[in-house]
């Protein structure tokens, strides 16, 4: 049978296409999968109308994961006399920030936003970012459905891809120390206490425990959305009317609160799309193999070029005999 070469473009653009329909169609189904099988799935709910920006919560924090000072100049200063980070880094898993426009201003606290679908987790080629009890690996002691993103410093090979990924600008890379790890929040999960049931069995934040106005609390998930979602119908005036967190990027299980007059993008949080860049870029590359859509984009490429040679060494023999 004769194959033209337009057929053969036509044929691969067609497989192409049913292929990004199906990686489409996957996606919305798989993004809502990854959000429904951890109905136990723990978090924070930070209310910033509640904050008062006294940083308790970045104190204890490093006190609770035994982070060293960060004396980083603030205000011009050249070195803080006392631990006083200005950002996210190496020394510094939690940060409170203030947004102020004018009369305006807000508190802001950034940590790991334990996305539902990371995509830190996605690009880690080794698996060392992983949801707990979720990864290629088996890892001692880690709760599957926890959601809790977690790191292990034995198979990070330090690429930092996950610092290329995130959206959040989260992880952190420890520059100055010989055997550098990726530092970001955990949820505490080494203070977990078995001796208790629910979320405080699986991790108990200090930023949590510390806050004096409980700013910023710990629960599940699905809880901490109810109660946002309260705040925000029992006082409608105060608070922007949406929960950022429930939907943004394919959900976080970090949620956010914000004053009525202030922007979630005023405070930092990114703008994304309801689907998570990682559950598109997964479908994306794996899907062509999943459907069949590669062999045969390689086969059609094969057959073209035999073809296309045969031709020439038919035209070369027609060539040669015509002499």
């Amino acid at each position: 049978m004769r194959i033209s070469r337009r057929s053969l473009l036509k044929g691969a653009a067609a497989a192409g296409a049913a292929g990004a329909v199906t990686a489409l169609a996957g996606k919305a189904e798989a993004s809502e999968h990854e959000s429904k099988h951890r109905p136990d799935a723990v978090g924070m709910l930070y209310d910033s109308t509640l904050c008062v920006g006294c940083r308790a919560c970045v104190t204890k924090c490093k006190e609770a994961n035994q982070l060293p000072v960060d004396q980083s100049a603030m205000q011009g200063t050249e070195k803080a006399v006392y631990d006083a980070p200005s950002d996210l880094n190496g020394q510094t898993k939690n940060i409170i920030k203030v947004f102020k426009d004018g009369e305006r201003f807000a508190f802001m606290k950034q940590q790991c936003m334990h996305c539902v679908e990371p995509s830190c987790v996605s690009v880690c080629m080794m698996g060392a970012l992983h949801k707990e009890g979720e990864g290629t690996r088996s890892f001692e002691g880690e709760n599957k459905g926890t959601g809790i993103v977690v790191y292990d410093k034995y198979t990070c090979v330090g690429c930092r891809y996950c610092q290329i990924a995130c959206s959040f600008n989260v992880p952190k890379f420890e520059w100055f120390d010989p055997l550098p790890r990726i530092v970001k929040c955990e949820l505490c999960k080494h203070r977990a206490d078995k001796n208790k049931t629910g979320p405080l069995a699986v991790a108990n934040p200090a930023c949590c425990e510390v806050c004096p106005r409980e700013a910023v609390i710990y629960g599940k998930r699905e809880e901490l959305l109810a109660i946002a979602k309260k705040r925000i119908a029992a006082d409608p005036k105060r608070y922007n009317a949406k929960v950022y967190g429930e939907k943004e990027g394919g959900g976080t299980q970090v949620l956010y609160l914000a004053p009525a007059s202030v922007s979630f993008q005023e405070l930092g949080l990114p703008e994304l799309p309801e689907h998570s860049a990682a559950s598109f870029s997964e479908h994306v590359s794996h899907t062509p193999y999943l459907h069949g859509v590669t062999p045969i984009a390689l086969y059609a490429t094969a057959a073209f070029l035999i073809h296309r040679n045969k031709k020439k060494e038919e035209e070369a023999e027609h060539h040669e005999e015509g002499k």
